[in-house]
């Protein structure tokens, strides 16, 4: 009887032991090598909004929200493989500088960033102006909220990108978050 617990609570701690390991190995990709000039080198663009760094890290854009290609439990959006080829035509192969705001990962674990080229363009901005992306702010990380959302207003007064392909359909997530934050008086609204 002795021996069957022992086995037993062996068996649990080591069972505890691999899921910690696995854990510990799908979160602890290592981090992108930081040239001398604070950039670091994009692998490849994953959709409109997303992009993955040497080393494995990934890269959630702030700011912006294009429609879905990649996302298993939904069809390719309208747009969206426009959005996600124009990200790989900004990013792909290229050395970018990051930049946080308040909150440092999402709930997937993906890095939030402001993402600059080298030249100094500013990536999640100009997805935004060309009508490749909705604003999507979600509180506390508001740093170019108001000119990500004057962008994309431009971009649909102005017909570009998805706003005349798509007949002006948001996202999933547009600027739903940061409306509802204005609907309760809790952040200021823009005109």
């Amino acid at each position: 009887m002795l021996v069957t617990m022992v086995v037993f609570v062996l068996g649990v701690l080591q069972h505890r032991d691999d899921r910690a390991a696995r854990s510990t190995a799908v979160s602890a990709i290592a981090p992108a090598p930081v040239a001398q000039d604070g950039t670091v080198l994009v692998v490849r663009a994953i959709d409109g909004d997303t992009i993955e760094l040497e080393g494995g890290a990934l890269v959630r854009y702030l700011g912006i929200d294009t429609p879905e290609t990649v996302d298993p439990r939904k069809s390719v959006q309208c747009f969206g493989p426009e959005a996600s080829q124009a990200n790989h035509a900004f990013v792909d192969g290229k050395r970018v500088r990051l930049v946080a705001d308040v909150e440092d990962r999402d709930q997937y674990g993906r890095m939030l960033r402001y993402v600059y080229l080298v030249d100094g363009t500013f990536v999640n901005l100009a997805l935004a102006q060309q009508g490749f992306a909705a604003a999507y702010t979600y509180p506390p990380n508001v740093a170019h909220a108001e000119d990500i959302r004057a962008a994309v207003r431009t971009a649909r007064k102005e017909g570009r990108g998805l706003w005349a392909s798509c007949r002006g359909v948001r996202t999933d997530r547009g600027e739903d978050a940061y409306q509802k934050q204005v609907r309760k008086n809790r952040f200021p609204s823009t005109p």
